[in-house]
């Protein structure tokens, strides 16, 4: 049977966008950012203009998704989130296919993407309705 850490990988590759987790400051802060998992680490693209890739690389983040909002009906719901050390990342031509098409802006400014990894140390898994032994 599969980790924590491992199911969680597995289910955040069912999924494209997350949200990372970190302190800026002694404070909670949250960015977003779209991923793939490759090598069972997870590869995260972030807009370079909102400077988020600045308080996670080097710093443990928590990196989370779930189908909340797109789960089939009578399908079971889960989160998950992923634990480890965030660094930036030098993405291969394959990496950045499997990341898809960018957006032309964000927040009106022109996108230019930065990438980052999280090394997975710990993960968590919830589900509803007994979905483990089906996940």
């Amino acid at each position: 049977m599969p980790s924590d850490a491992q199911l969680a990988v597995g289910l955040l590759g069912r999924t494209t966008h997350g949200r990372a987790a970190t302190s800026l400051r002694a404070l909670p802060f949250l960015a977003f950012a779209r991923h793939i998992v490759a090598d069972g680490r997870v590869l995260l693209r972030m807009p370079r203009s909102c400077g988020y890739h600045q308080v996670c690389a080097g710093s443990v983040v928590a990196y989370g998704a779930d189908n909340l909002s797109s789960a089939a009906p009578g399908e079971s719901l889960w989160t998950v989130q992923v634990v480890g050390r965030c660094e930036d990342h030098e993405p291969t031509a394959a990496e950045i296919e499997r990341f898809g098409p960018a957006p032309r802006q964000v927040d009106g400014e022109p996108f230019e993407p930065v990438y980052l990894r999280i090394e997975p140390q710990f993960g968590s898994v919830h589900f509803t309705d007994g979905a483990a032994g089906s996940l």
